[in-house]
């Protein structure tokens, strides 16, 4: 046994590239099996937060030259974001409507349960929103619960154009002076600053109107505050273009409310703006994780694959291929001075 495991050993010793190409193959089906390691490392927990609201059905942005709603945009956004999650990662999707926040689960890890999250973004649609208002700022002390009802802390990232509906006045301001909740979390900004009619949907989203100036007026006093509790705009829908309401990201606004809570704004126009603004965004906590290993493993195979070809010593090779070339260039060169001497 001894002396055929020598013989083994001296075998490979003599043929490198096949002792490369074993090495490369074993890497390979170890690969198969998804190894992983336990590592010490940062564990993300985050809440996708989707506005439903009409406004949210407006076109004035584009994905590749077409031009899509901001509800489309914003699917998107969320689904490439989810994309880039490393594994460990955790992932809830929630709705905002009015001035509620619903989580449609509570966080779940990412890419055990990548395909139901992703199918979760694909359904987002304005008519299950349960309420035709839009109260971003009232809506912060019913997301700071939702979040402390969930058995681990995670941050937040609000896809959302900053429409509030009905519009704000000194009635129906929010205080936000002393909010706790709100570290970090992350404003991200869809749709255009253009000012663009919000179409107003039937049951088959088939567009029969577009919403009027009337249902977004200011109307200080119990009129709207009224209107708010009821918690739906006013059903008018405008005749002409000059009756119709004209919406648009109100960046300036999600701005200052980031600011008021402690948070980060970024607009949603980059899918890179927004994963660097989530690195910002503190961890859930830091915890042994599984490193997975099948990418390491199948990259060094790779390696060894394409070494196995190589030449024993490579740049003796190169200088040897090298002087072969230029001894050929030479050779037509004296054969020519031989000929014209003759």
């Amino acid at each position: 046994m001894k002396h055929y495991l020598k013989r083994i050993f001296n075998y490979f010793r003599h043929r490198h590239d096949v002792a490369l190409l074993t090495a490369a193959f074993l890497l390979l089906v170890i690969a198969l099996f998804n190894p992983t390691i336990p590592l010490k490392r940062n564990i993300y927990s985050y809440m996708l937060v989707a506005d439903i609201s009409q406004s949210m059905n407006v076109v004035d942005t584009t994905l590749n030259g077409k031009p899509v709603s901001r509800a489309e945009h914003m699917r998107y956004m969320m689904k490439r974001v989810v994309a880039s999650m490393p594994c460990g990662t955790s992932v809830s999707v929630a709705l905002f409507a009015g001035v509620s926040v619903a989580a449609m689960y509570r966080p779940i890890e990412v890419c055990e349960n990548y395909d139901a999250i992703q199918d979760t973004i694909a359904h987002l649609d304005w008519r299950t929103a349960w309420s035709g208002n839009s109260r971003i700022r009232n809506s912060m002390p019913n997301l700071a619960r939702t979040l402390r009802s969930f058995p681990q802390s995670a941050q937040v990232v609000f896809f959302t154009d900053g429409e509030e509906a009905p519009k704000l006045h000194a009635f129906n301001t929010q205080d936000l002076a002393n909010f706790q909740g709100g570290n970090d979390w992350l404003f991200v900004g869809i749709g255009s600053d253009k000012g663009t009619p919000i179409p107003k949907l039937d049951s088959e989203n088939q567009v029969i109107g577009y919403w009027s100036s009337e249902s977004f007026a200011m109307q200080p006093g119990i009129a709207q505050i009224s209107e708010a509790n009821i918690g739906v705009r006013d059903d008018n829908v405008a005749g002409g273009e000059s009756d119709r309401y004209l919406s648009k990201l109100d960046e300036p606004y999600l701005k200052d409310l980031a600011k008021e809570v402690n948070g980060l704004y970024v607009n949603g126009d980059s899918l890179q703006d927004i994963l660097s603004a989530m690195k910002k965004q503190r961890p859930a906590r830091r915890d042994t994780a599984d490193y997975p290993l099948r990418w390491v493993l199948a990259s060094i195979a790779g390696l060894l694959f394409i070494t196995a070809y190589l030449p024993k010593h490579p740049v003796q090779a190169s200088r040897n291929a090298v002087r072969s070339w230029l001894t050929r260039r030479r050779k037509p060169q004296a054969s020519g001075v031989s000929a014209s001497e003759a």
